[in-house]
């Protein structure tokens, strides 16, 4: 790991200024992709600027239309926050199935936002329940946010500050899992709103994705039958390792099948 300075930031736009004046710094949060990318070389940065500390980033609150996670909340938090497993059970439950113990411990929100994985889980749940992502400078609906993959709409020196999930009647998350490392061959996130359903699939693409075929079939008939009744089309899914385009294809009917149980259950 080359040396480096670290700074902990006090307020969000101090911490962003840090970046706008030095190119080569980075917002530190949970540090669960950048720290390993820093130990094998593959970055040289100048700067860690840590936001953990600062208060409007560590905050949760809930209401009976929105539920608002400051970016730096840990996946933990997420998974053990009594009303937000009240109102929103399948935000609650995919954040408990994220990595390990250790990754949910120190894993942010806004970090995994901001890095955008094409197998990370949270993309999957801001795209499903139209979230709003709320940076020191403004607001980016879920839509113009996941741009490509590790790509994102935020400028370089542009801070995350918190995370907006309108309230789904009913929603729910399944994901195939890699065994060793957690993240998911293909995961599909099912959210029922009084306009319609919405269908997010992360691990099978370059980047988070809507299924259009799904959303129309279970916004007819939300059931699982209605779901495996769909057939997705294996372009522009991903070959790897892993799984195949076709396998990945197969299995996002599966998945949402199950996630619409889990929903109505």
């Amino acid at each position: 790991m080359y040396s480096f300075e670290y700074q902990r930031a006090t307020d969000p736009k101090a911490a962003a200024a840090i970046l706008t004046a030095d190119s080569d710094a980075k917002f530190l949060a949970g540090g669960q992709s950048l720290l390993p990318t820093m130990r094998l070389r593959l970055a040289q940065l100048s700067q860690l600027v840590d936001v953990t500390r600062i208060p409007a980033l560590k905050s949760i609150t809930v209401n009976a239309q929105t539920v608002t996670i400051g970016a730096a909340v840990c996946h933990a938090d997420v998974a053990d926050h009594a009303e937000l497993r009240r109102v929103s059970p399948g935000l609650a439950d995919l954040a408990a199935h994220i990595g390990d113990r250790q990754v949910r411990a120190l894993g942010t929100i806004g970090g995994s936002l901001a890095n955008n994985d094409p197998a990370a889980c949270y993309p999957a749940a801001a795209m499903a329940l139209d979230a709003t992502i709320v940076t020191e400078r403004r607001r980016i609906a879920c839509q113009d946010f996941f741009v490509g993959m590790y790509e994102t709409a935020l400028a370089p020196d542009e801070l995350i500050v918190a995370v907006e999930f309108p309230v789904p009647e009913r929603a729910a998350y399944e994901k195939f899992r890699n065994p060793a490392s957690h993240f998911a061959l293909v995961g599909v996130f099912v959210a029922k709103f009084a306009s319609g359903v919405r269908v997010a699939v992360t691990g099978a693409a370059a980047s988070v994705f809507r299924v259009p075929e799904l959303e129309n079939a279970l916004s007819a008939n939300f059931t699982p039958e209605a779901a495996r009744g769909v057939s997705v089309s294996n372009a522009n899914l991903n070959t790897d390792m892993h799984a195949s385009a076709d396998y990945r294809a197969h299995l996002i009917p599966v998945l949402a099948a199950r996630a619409v149980t889990k929903a109505n259950s």
